[in-house]
């Protein structure tokens, strides 16, 4: 599928997605969240894909936030569906993906950017990043899923004095409180992430989509995560990726996941 928004690259097993609005600052507007909703799916769908990777076109942004111009005049009613929407559509979806995401934070990411690296499951950030959720200066609150999976990241304090203050943070602040896994230099992000990467590749896929099951149970009001995690570790050895796995072991070599 040809693209207006974003741009897809598949190297090596890697799904990479760039969201190409640099003009904007690759702000999320309707249209482009709906891109991505086509482009995760289709990595999800593919045997080959072993992860998902966000990253921002240019120099200056990650994602700088949502197009604010799209609802500024919106009732009630349209900012809580719009809300909905794109939680189900975008950020949901990737939350719970079964493979694994890793947004690549290479510039500013503002209100629903870094929503959308918050929905990854793992964020790396350049040292001249900037994050933040600036949306009570507007007037509203996060609404694809930040003042959650914030205060899920960094804890209920310091969410809320990110999100009242309408504060950025560097992305060495960011890595003390938890927010990023790693920071690094803009020209280190590449080796950094495929670093990552190549560590995921070389273990079960099978195994790993149950792992980020169990871990997002853990997050799921009136789930029991305990209960999860064992339903789901049974289900593992009726898996080919248990029965490579073992046997690699009982033999001394490295296993054949493929």
């Amino acid at each position: 599928m040809n693209f207006k928004n974003i741009i897809v690259e598949i190297k090596e097993a890697v799904y990479l997605i760039t969201i190409n609005r640099p003009n904007h600052l690759n702000a999320l507007n309707n249209e482009t969240i709906i891109e991505l909703n086509i482009a995760i799916n289709q990595a999800q769908k593919s045997n080959t894909t072993r992860c998902i990777v966000l990253t921002g076109a240019g120099e200056k942004a990650f994602v700088a936030g949502a197009d604010i111009k799209e609802f500024v005049k919106y009732t009630k009613e349209e900012g809580e569906a719009l809300a909905r929407r794109g939680q189900e559509q975008l950020f949901d979806l990737l939350e719970n993906s079964a493979i694994p995401t890793i947004a690549l934070i290479n510039g500013y990411a503002l209100g629903g950017g870094l929503e959308l690296a918050m929905a990854c499951h793992i964020r790396i950030a350049t040292e001249n990043a900037m994050l933040g959720l600036p949306e009570v200066s507007l007037g509203v609150i996060p609404g694809y899923g930040g003042t959650q999976r914030l205060t899920h990241l960094v804890g209920k304090g310091k969410a809320i004095e990110i999100i009242t203050t309408a504060s950025m943070m560097t992305a060495m602040e960011a890595k003390e409180c938890g927010l990023v896994n790693y920071t690094c230099k803009k020209e280190e992000m590449s080796d950094l992430s495929e670093k990552i990467i190549n560590k995921i590749k070389q273990n079960s896929p099978q195994a790993i989509s149950k792992a980020i099951q169990s871990i997002n149970a853990c997050l799921t009001e009136g789930v029991n995560g305990f209960e999860i995690e064992k339903k789901l570790f049974g289900e593992c050895f009726q898996t080919k990726d248990f029965i490579e796995g073992t046997q690699a072991f009982l033999e001394k070599r490295k296993p054949n996941f493929n």
